[in-house]
C-alpha cells in the first residue's frame, strides 16, 4: 500500500480529464507549477538568517 500503479494512475487522469475538461488541464498544470516553485523559493529564504539591519538613532535611544 502507498504505492500507485500505471492502472491507478490511469483512472485519476481519466477522472481530472472528466472533470476539468481538456483545455482547462494546461491551465491548472500551470498553476499547479507556480505554486509549488513560490513554495520552493519561501522555503528557501526561510533557510537563509535574517538579515540584520543598523539600529537607527530612535532605536538606540531605547
Amino acid at each position: 500500500m502507498g504505492k500507485l500503479g500505471l492502472t491507478e494512475i490511469l483512472v485519476i487522469l481519466v477522472i481530472i480529464v472528466l472533470l476539468f475538461g481538456g483545455k482547462k488541464i494546461p491551465e491548472l498544470m500551470k498553476g499547479l507549477g507556480t505554486g509549488i516553485k513560490e513554495f520552493k523559493n519561501a522555503a528557501k529564504d526561510g533557510d537563509q538568517p535574517a538579515t540584520s539591519k543598523k539600529p537607527t538613532q530612535e532605536e538606540n535611544k531605547l
